[in-house]
């Protein structure tokens, strides 16, 4: 296991950034001290050959903009907030409207993936630390974020987000991560294979806001009980789908209870196999939530100078359910000094 680490480029006001290597000699990531970004992540194929399977950019550059979030650490609100209003307790606190009439992913320009983080590295992990004020990014409460990259030596890359408050605030961190388990730049993932061990997910209206529904995936395109091809129902006549252009949904984690996500016991959430390289990926997550999205709008430049194309890649984003605030039957993402925020995600990798 070694961190080891590299020049990332300069910010537009001179701010060096730097990049963390973090190998087992299976898989190595990369993860840089702004935006506290997943970069890099390479892992092997059946033939030994390792390819990075995220999209992404070359430098620092490409994530001062980074207009679809690639692999962007997201807070203190992930997802969508309607009408871009947030209560607690009473008080109502107002959130950019920057998603139609709506809030998403709190802040492009400003948020925690346009921070640099404190760094302090381990022997095989990285975590990241940054500090935001009483109503720094709309919300209250003086608040400690921690995000510990760990690679494993069962081939798994650990996400462990920590955050501290003194008073009761929203928290719902995700990371945006976009994979293409055939290698980033290569083929498009309509044929990469997805089982998602949820049975349910939460339907949406025009927004892509939850309705607070908790409906069954059986009988809709939107099964992934078993495993398919992502391609296959993906541009199916389904209203779903139509209202985001293909698959960009919350799915509700079988087996999660409030118990186990305040324990942070993982359960598992989805499999992704690509036939091709026979890479597969696992993912885990003590989170109720996982959002789906299919990359139906990638836009931009990549790695390479390549330009992104919509389904390059796919997301599965780990969270409370989007507009939770909203809906009182979905699981609460309000924290306090006695109730602090914890949540572990892991991505393990296996190929064959």
């Amino acid at each position: 296991m070694s961190v080891e680490t590299k020049a990332f480029g300069v910010t537009k006001d001179g701010r060096k950034a730097s990049l963390y290597s973090i190998s087992n000699g299976g898989i190595t990531a990369e993860v840089s001290d702004y935006g506290a970004a997943l970069v890099n992540l390479f892992v092997p194929d059946a033939a030994g050959n390792k390819k990075d399977v995220l999209l992404g950019f070359d430098d620092v550059s490409g994530y001062e903009e980074n207009p679809c979030f690639f692999g962007a650490v997201i807070g203190p609100s992930a997802n969508r907030i309607a009408g871009a209003k947030l209560p607690i307790d009473g008080t109502e606190y107002s959130l950019p409207v920057n998603d139609g009439a709506n809030n998403l992913h709190t802040d492009h320009e400003h948020g925690t993936n346009k921070r640099f983080w404190s760094v302090k590295t381990g022997e095989n992990s990285v975590t990241f630390s940054l500090e935001l004020a009483d109503m720094d990014l709309y919300l209250p409460g003086n608040r400690r974020i921690t995000v510990t990259y760990t690679v494993t030596d069962t081939a798994a890359l650990q996400l462990h987000y920590s955050v501290t408050t003194d008073k009761k605030t929203f928290l719902n961190f995700t990371n945006h991560a976009y994979f293409n388990l055939n290698g980033q730049g290569g083929a498009k993932i309509y044929d990469t294979k997805l089982r998602l061990f949820c049975s349910r997910y939460t339907p949406v209206v025009k927004g892509a806001i939850p309705t607070g529904e908790i409906a069954e995936v059986k009988g809709t395109p939107l099964d992934f009980t078993g495993e398919k091809t992502i391609g296959r129902d993906i541009d199916a006549d389904f209203e779903q789908l139509k209202l985001v252009g293909g698959y960009d949904h919350n799915f509700v984690i079988d087996g999660w209870t409030p118990e186990s996500g305040a324990a942070c016991r993982m359960n598992k959430t989805a499999s992704v196999y690509d036939p091709e390289s026979g890479r597969r990926m696992e993912v885990f997550t003590s989170l109720p939530g996982v959002q789906f999205y299919a990359g139906n709008f990638i836009a931009g430049m990549m790695k390479g100078g390549r330009p992104a194309m919509p389904r390059d890649g796919f997301a599965l984003e780990t969270q409370y359910y989007p507009d939770s605030i909203h809906h009182a039957d979905f699981p609460q993402a309000v924290f306090s000094p006695d109730r602090p925020y914890e949540s572990v995600t892991e991505y393990k990798f296996s190929w064959q």
